[in-house]
């Protein structure tokens, strides 16, 4: 049986992200938006080897543990599910060198994002 726990990686007022681990390894993203008429909708994210059993276990642990500590008088939870592999995090590069060549407006000055390697 799984043991799920779950670190928050960002918040706004109206929505939430979440890694999912079990046992310490990353197995999953879940991202939640809570909505005004009181449905909250789920995108959960999991490796492509996640068994149905486990699955289902994941999304009561997420409903019970995120979505009614957050909003207990929820009326729908609806969540989307994908599975598949990670494919790394993309973000702007930090560090940009001022040697390469001129900006050729492709990126309106800004730094094109790039895939990192996880860790």
């Amino acid at each position: 049986m799984a043991d799920f726990h779950f670190e928050r990686e960002s918040r706004t007022p109206f929505s939430e992200a979440w890694t999912v681990e079990d046992g310490g390894d990353p197995v999953g993203r879940v991202d939640l938006h809570f909505t005004a008429s009181g449905t909250v909708y789920a995108t959960l994210c999991v490796q492509s080897d996640f068994d149905d059993d486990d699955l289902q276990d994941l999304i009561a642990e997420v409903d019970e543990g995120l979505v009614l500590t957050t909003d207990p008088y929820r009326d729908d939870f609806i969540v989307t599910v994908w599975r598949g592999e990670n494919a790394g995090v993309y973000s702007e590069e930090d560090d940009v060198d001022d040697d390469d060549d001129e900006d050729d407006g492709s990126t309106n000055g800004r730094t094109p994002l790039v895939l990192k390697p996880n860790s």
